[in-house]
């Protein structure tokens, strides 16, 4: 916007705020998961990074944000910017794709620091719940990384996975994410052009 603010002729332009539900992308993690035996699975786990719940208001143009209980449950024209209100309708396009029903699977965010709250459940106590509730094997998938980083590979793959296992699990696996599949170079490719 700064460059463009000193042009005299100015370009159409095309902002991309998000793409929570683009079907490429939606596909090909939905591709990385059939990797797997879906089946083996006692449930899936759709883990996104975290964030203070005060960003979550901070960009919540509507007061929609956190008002009730299931306000990020389904993305509307209201809390279409909402980063968690686009991290519930990414699962449900992924998990749609897959055939997941609601119950197969729960959203959770990660990577909390300080002690002000943030987005929630929080995934380390979801995985504890599950494994104290007789869950034994859980795939998890991270699409709020298009790359994985020390936080998929880390905290979810090595420290997670431990602490599952340790309260009583048996597996713990994680969906690769899109790196630098030749499918998502293009696709994105595509997007631009």
């Amino acid at each position: 916007m700064r460059v463009l603010s000193k042009q005299q002729i100015i370009p159409d332009v095309n902002f991309v705020s998000s793409y929570a539900t683009w079907e490429p992308m939606i596909a090909l993690f939905a591709e990385n998961a059939r990797r797997y035996d879906l089946s083996a699975y006692d449930h899936f786990l759709f883990s996104y990074h975290g964030l203070p719940q005060r960003q979550l208001k901070k960009a919540d143009a509507f007061n929609h944000c956190l008002q009730r209980g299931d306000c990020c449950q389904n993305l509307t024209p209201a809390n279409r910017f909402c980063y968690s209100a686009q991290c519930h309708a990414t699962t449900r396009a992924i998990a749609g794709k897959l055939g997941l029903l609601p119950e197969q699977y729960t959203v959770c965010f990660q990577s909390r620091l300080g002690r002000d709250p943030w987005t929630q459940p929080y995934t380390i106590q979801v995985i504890e719940n599950l494994a104290r509730n007789g869950a034994k094997r859980l795939l998890v998938f991270c699409p709020a990384f298009t790359a994985d980083c020390l936080e998929t590979t880390i905290e979810i793959g090595k420290e997670y996975r431990e602490d599952f296992l340790r309260w009583g699990g048996i597996q713990l696996d994680l969906v690769e994410s899109l790196n630098d599949r030749p499918a998502w170079a293009a696709a994105v490719a595509g997007f631009v052009r």
